[in-house]
């Protein structure tokens, strides 16, 4: 009986190391904030793209989501230089759907409908741009630029953004209906092999399935290429930079400058903002020394 007891005990542990190793690189990759009950499960009760004081925010920023790497530096700097701020709450998800959020009025995640309206919302150039008349100011405040993101060792020896079109490499891609991102890949796309490559990889292989087109880009890429669902994914440099800097097995594959294309990330200060003076305060922050510094940091320019 004691020997029965005993492997039962041992399978139990097994199970339990079994399914942490399933999750060990599921998000929150972020810091989550501090509260007296810590109540986060892998797969099952975990929202990384929603950060900070959900109740009474004194300020609220849509971030578009690739920028997440970046909240939680962020944040404690514009806290530390307005200390009249304490609750801040900011979304991370693809930029699409924060401006439907925006323009509609609320979101549904789960169980969770959030009502709150943005006093401050940021994305690319051309989203900022199509979205003019919801915003009082808007400011240029980063860049960045394309790379491809495989397992550790590139076991699928990809080399260019050509290699994706090939028939066995499995691709991550995020889907251009509410991933800026998305379009932007696809002009990376035609100008490395021209609209033949572009229809390979966005229209063939989505039929055949080695292309996945993801829902929310900047966390499905990374998954899919640390649980080796995908063999390659092209993403923001700073995502890429932002796995290796986490010590996540991913590799690196630069692209070359005339295949690559430069994306202007933007914000914008909403008319109708809730917290006008705090919007105001974050629009001076995003453009000063210390949030430059800390976006160098994380892999933009």
């Amino acid at each position: 009986m004691k020997k029965i007891f005993l492997l039962a005990t041992l399978l139990a542990g097994m199970a339990t190391a079994a399914c942490a190793q399933d999750y060990r690189f599921d998000p929150p990759w972020n810091t989550p904030p501090a509260s007296k009950v810590m109540f986060t499960v892998p797969g099952v009760d975990n929202v990384p793209d929603l950060y900070g004081d959900i109740n009474d925010p004194q300020l609220v920023i849509f971030f578009a989501g690739n920028q997440f790497m970046c909240i939680d530096e962020l944040i404690t700097a514009f806290k530390a230089a307005y200390p009249q701020y304490t609750r801040v709450f900011a979304e991370t998800l693809p930029p699409g759907i924060l401006a439907q959020q925006l323009i509609g009025g609320s979101l549904t995640i789960g169980n969770m409908r959030i009502t709150l309206q943005p006093d401050v919302y940021t994305a690319g150039k051309s989203r900022i741009t199509q979205m003019q008349p919801y915003f009082s100011d808007t400011v240029a405040y980063a860049h960045n630029r394309l790379a491809i993101m495989t397992p550790a060792g590139n076991p699928a020896q990809v080399h260019s953004l050509q290699d994706l079109g090939k028939p066995h490499v499995r691709v991550s891609m995020p889907n251009p209906e509410w991933e800026g991102i998305g379009k932007r890949i696809e002009e990376a796309f035609i100008k490395a092999g021209g609209t033949a490559l572009q229809q390979q990889i966005m229209h063939t292989k989505v039929k055949d399935s080695t292309t996945f087109l993801t829902q929310i880009h900047h966390r499905q890429s990374p998954m899919r290429i640390l649980y080796h669902q995908s063999d390659a994914a092209p993403v923001w440099y700073s995502e890429a930079y932002y796995q290796q800097k986490a010590g996540h097995p991913v590799t690196l594959i630069p692209i070359p400058d005339e295949h690559n294309i430069t994306a202007t990330y933007m914000a914008g200060q909403l008319k109708n903002a809730p917290h006008p003076q705090a919007a105001a305060d974050f629009m001076t922050f995003i453009v000063s020394a210390k949030a430059k510094e800390i976006y160098r940091s994380f892999g933009f320019r």
